[in-house]
């Protein structure tokens, strides 16, 4: 099964430094047949204003995942990290027995990011943070796990949960697989381009809600960017 979910039917919120898109039910939006997908539970398309950001707030028992697609995003918590994720990079924070953060943009241009919630499969863990660049290129022509709790995922950030977030980048024309295996679930969302999953076009900035298909063949329509969560 495969359903699309096209950027205009996204929730939205915007205010002067924040303009948001939210595939599931999150803050003001709620739609009850969008509470999540599987153990994906937001997926948040936001852009920000240079100099603005996200003040101090706190999380508990959850995996949260930001992909940055342009820009930068500079983080600090009360762990005493900091640091700056740039753009084709990721960073995992575990918020387990609690966490306080902040997320901003301190470049001069807006900072374009993707925002996923997975729930995690141990509570109460220790909270963290980390980040890693990836070298421009490394998802070249294939799907390439950025974040991971699956076994064999080695050079991925870790999640606490059996869980993946891939990331591909595809000329047009180009072709990328994934198995999915039995009662797992896949969300797909293109942050450029345009692209087919098993025929399914889908813009960029659409959602595409997978379960029960156990290959996926995406196509590039034309040169795109995408990222995709596998997970229960």
């Amino acid at each position: 099964m495969i359903e699309l979910r096209p950027f205009a039917s996204l929730g939205a919120f915007r205010n002067e430094w924040l303009d948001s898109h939210h595939h599931f039910s999150f803050a003001d939006y709620h739609d009850p047949k969008r509470m999540g997908w599987g153990q994906l539970r937001v997926w948040n398309d936001d852009r920000i204003k240079p100099a603005t950001g996200f003040p101090m707030h706190g999380h508990r028992d959850m995996e949260i995942i930001t992909y940055v697609r342009s820009g930068g995003v500079t983080h600090e918590d009360n762990l005493g990290n900091r640091g700056r994720t740039p753009a084709g990079s990721v960073q995992v924070m575990h918020a387990g027995t609690g966490i306080l953060h902040g997320e901003f943009n301190e470049d001069a241009v807006d900072t374009t990011i993707f925002q996923i919630w997975i729930f995690p499969a141990e509570q109460r863990v220790a909270p963290g943070w980390q980040m890693r660049e990836f070298p421009s290129g490394s998802a070249a022509g294939k799907l390439v796990a950025l974040a991971s709790g699956r076994a064999g995922d080695t050079d991925a950030l870790p999640l606490y949960q059996d869980a993946a977030m891939l990331c591909a980048t595809l000329a047009r024309g180009g072709t990328a697989t994934h198995g999915l295996g039995s009662g797992r679930h896949a969300y797909l969302v293109p942050a450029r381009g345009a692209v087919t999953v098993n025929g399914t076009k889908v813009n960029a900035g659409d959602g595409c809600a997978i379960v029960d298909e156990t290959n996926l063949t995406i196509q590039a329509l034309a040169d795109s960017e995408l990222v995709l969560i596998d997970c229960p």
